[in-house]
């Protein structure tokens, strides 16, 4: 499956069926998207003064332990909606404000 950030996903959903491959990828973003914990990892990291967060600063604010939040980030960046990059010990994260663009324009009913 080709989760690249650059690949467009999918085109508009309400325009053309879906074929198997664009299903799959799209499926993909919205289930790593469609959990709590994530969609709020996406949120601090996407409102970062930075535009970056350690994930070492991520555990407390999400309230959930350290390899749980290592999870889900794995998820959102597989999914392509985060970026990652590593530092020595700790990886740092930013938001991929291009594979939302994607999302939205493949969710989006005025692009009938």
């Amino acid at each position: 499956m080709n989760l690249m950030v650059t690949d467009p996903c999918c085109p508009p959903l309400l325009r053309a069926p879906l074929d198997e491959e664009q299903a799959v990828e799209l499926a993909a973003v919205l289930k790593a998207l469609a959990d709590p914990a994530r969609l709020r990892l996406v949120s601090i990291i996407a409102a970062a003064p930075d535009g970056e967060v350690c994930a070492c600063d991520l555990a407390a604010p999400l309230g959930r332990s350290q390899p749980t939040v290592s999870h889900h980030l794995s998820q959102l960046v597989r999914a392509g909606i985060l970026r990652r990059e590593q530092r020595g010990k700790w990886a740092w994260f930013s938001f991929a404000p291009e594979r939302m663009s994607a999302l939205r324009d493949a969710l989006n009913p005025v692009a009938l």
